[in-house]
Formats: C-alpha cells, structure tokens, sequence
C-alpha cells in the first residue's frame, strides 16, 4: 500500500476520534437535559476533556516514548473502546466526566504518535499535506459525526452514538494494525526538557498563537447548538444542515490550508486565515438573529478557522526540527488549554451575560491570535538578518567572529 494510502488510513482513525470530542458540543442540550445539569455545567465536560487532555498526554507520551508506534497507536484505540462503554454505562454526571477523561487520554495519545507517523510516511516538501491530511479527519468528524450524531440523539438516545463510536474503536485496531508500518519508539524526554524549550521566544510566542486562537474558537464552538436554538431561531432540523454545512467547509478549509502553506508560504496563511477567522465571528455575532445570513457565516468562519490547523503545526515542527513530537504535543497541549479554557469562560459568559455575547468576546481573542502570529514572524525575520550579518562578517574577516 502505498504511503498516501496509509496517512490516509490514520486521518479515518482520526475523524473517529474527532466525532468522541467534538460531539458533545453537537448534542449539548441534550446531554444537560438528560443528566439534570445546567447548559454552563454540561460544558465543562468539554473542559475536563480539555484538560485531561492537555496535561495527561505529554505525560502518558513520556511514559510510553520507547514503545513501538504502531503498537501504541492499537494499545490507545483499546483505551478509547473502554472509555465509550462507559459513557454507554454513564447513570450520572461524574461518570460521564470519568468516561471524558478516559476518551481524552487515548485520544491525545493516538493524534500526536498519529501526526508523527504521517510526518515521516510523507514524501519531502509535503509534510503540510500529510498534517492537513490528519486535520482532515477532525473536520470530517464535523462534517459527518457531529450532525450525524445530532439526527441520531435526536432519533433514540445520545448514547447510542457512543456506543457506535466504541465498535468502531474496536475495527480501527485491526485497520492500524493491517495498514500501518512499525516504526520505533524514541528515547523518552522528560517534562522538564519539554518545557525548557518555552524559554525559547520564537516557541513561546508560537505556541500562544495557538493558545488565543482555539479560545476564540472555543467560546463559540462550544455552545453553537443552543446558539443557533435559541438566538438565531433555528430549528432542530435546520441546526443539523447547520452543522453539517460547517463541516463540509472545515474540511475545505483544512485542505486547502495544508496546500497552501505548501505553495504561498506559513506567514500568509496563517495570518490571513485568522484575520478572516476574527472578522467572520464579529459578523456572525452582528447577524445572529438571521437564519438566511448564518449559513454562509457559518461555512466561512469553519474554513477560516480550520485553515490554520495543519499551518501552525507545521510552523511549530519548523522551529524546532530536531524535536518535532516535542512540539506537536506542546501544542497539543496548549490546544486543549485554550479548549478547557473557552469552554469554562464561555458558561461564566452565558450564566453572567448572555449567549450572544460569546461571538464578540470569541473575535477578540482571535484578533490577538493574528497580532502575535504577526508578532512571531517579525522575530523570525529579524533572526534571520541578524544570523546573514554575521555570515557576512565572517566571511569578510574570520575573526570578526572570534
């Protein structure tokens, strides 16, 4: 099989994976509705997801650094099998934020050694693609798991779905494991040398692009069903063509921005599509009471914002090359801070305010990410000159640089 092929096979694992993190967004009403809690509670199990997530991974990856990638892969799909049985089982709302937590550690571990593996299956000059590949996947979870999963909550029950999330887990063990070549592990790097890399300007200021643009994101993605409900006046049907409409744009996005940071460059990319991101949210909070207007809104904030995806992680490899899993797990990280975070800060928003005012606080803060993305590459290039100078100068003296 060749190589495409198989990139290909990781981003089908990886819109699995996507629909079991995502979906509670899809069907958050109805999950509030079924366990007795309040919208703001219900979405702080995007929250915990979030953060087990973020701080779980970079240390299951540690522990498991010298293990074979492809056996690690299979071993984290078992994990996530389990953790969907028991949000089947869930007679609460503690034990569906256990089966969250469990979902969000199998899953962090299987996207970073997945992002890896396909950086390294990919041929030279397109490993973009093969990120964006993978990102892919996540937007397919949007385009087909989470208003699937809405017509199917809305049907039977959402725990149905969970359960047909679980089956598929299993078969994805057997895909892997027929498709995907061994590779070995790496030798484990402790948390403490992970982080040292933050000392670095460029990476810190890199990686809060990430952190202020998927808050941004997140304080809207996170309650966009009852938006659409209850302040757009959609109805159920229409919130699932919704959906759907956002998900079909994701993926175009996604690809389209893997190409071009292959073709323009990481800098145009990234800053236009989150200039476009923050100007989209701002419209989409100005005519929030229009159905006719929020579809094509909602399909160009979806591609704007998933646009950046397969750019910034490529950024990020870029700055560190030498340690590149090291980076897509920082970000990783930092990615689902900035989820946990524009989650719990949108229920402050909703229950103090209102569930209009997310779309405006959302643009902000996507409007910083572009400032530092900016910010970012004006370092870069000032680097750049000031290593050519003195290039420069040795060549012209030797010991000019003595």
């Amino acid at each position: 099989m060749p190589n495409s092929w198989k990139i290909y096979m990781l981003a089908i694992v990886s819109f699995l994976v996507g629909t079991s993190e995502y979906i509670i967004a899809g069907i958050l009403d109805m999950v509030a509705k079924d366990m007795g809690v309040s919208l703001a509670a219900a979405g702080q199990l995007i929250t915990v997801f979030s953060l087990a997530y973020a701080f779980g991974t970079p240390i299951l990856l540690v522990l498991t650094a010298r293990m074979e990638r492809r056996k690690l892969m299979m071993a984290a799909l078992g994990v996530f099998f389990i953790g969907n049985i028991i949000a089947v089982t869930s007679s609460g709302f503690l034990s569906l934020m256990g089966s969250r937590i469990i979902l969000a550690l199998s899953t962090g571990v299987f996207i970073v050694v997945a992002l890896t593996v396909a950086a390294k299956l990919a041929e030279p000059g397109k490993q973009g693609s093969a990120i964006a590949t993978l990102v892919m996947g996540f937007s397919t979870s949007l385009i087909v798991g989470v208003p699937l999963g809405r017509v199917i909550a809305s049907a039977y029950d959402w725990k149905v779905i969970f359960a047909g999330i679980g089956i598929l887990g299993l078969l994805a063990v057997f895909a892997i494991l027929r498709t995907i070549p061994k590779s070995e592990g790496e030798e484990p790097v402790p948390i403490g040398k992970q982080f040292a890399l933050l000392k670095n300007p460029r990476i810190a200021i890199a990686l809060s692009i990430t952190f202020f643009w998927i808050f941004g994101y997140s304080i809207v993605y996170t309650y966009i069903s009852p938006f659409l409900l209850t302040i757009t006046g959609m109805s159920e049907r229409a919130v699932s063509i919704g959906l759907f409409a956002f998900g079909v744009a994701s993926l175009i996005g996604s690809k389209l921005g893997g190409y071009s940071t292959d073709k323009c460059g990481i800098p145009r990319t990234l800053i236009g599509g989150m200039l476009l991101h923050s100007g989209i949210l701002f419209l989409l909070s100005a005519f929030s009471q229009s159905a006719v207007f929020m579809f094509p809104l909602l399909m160009l904030w979806a591609f704007s914002a998933w646009s950046s995806g397969p750019t910034q992680q490529y950024y990020l490899m870029t700055l560190s090359p030498e340690a590149s899993g090291i980076m897509l797990s920082l970000n990783t990280s930092v990615l689902q801070l900035a989820m946990a975070a524009g989650a719990g800060i949108g229920g402050v928003i909703v229950e103090s305010v209102s569930l209009s005012a997310v779309g405006w606080l959302g643009a902000a803060f996507v409007a910083v990410a572009a400032i530092l993305a900016s910010a970012s590459f004006g370092l870069s290039r000032s680097r750049s000159r000031i290593a050519e100078h003195k290039l420069r100068l040795a060549g012209a003296d030797p010991e000019a640089s003595s």
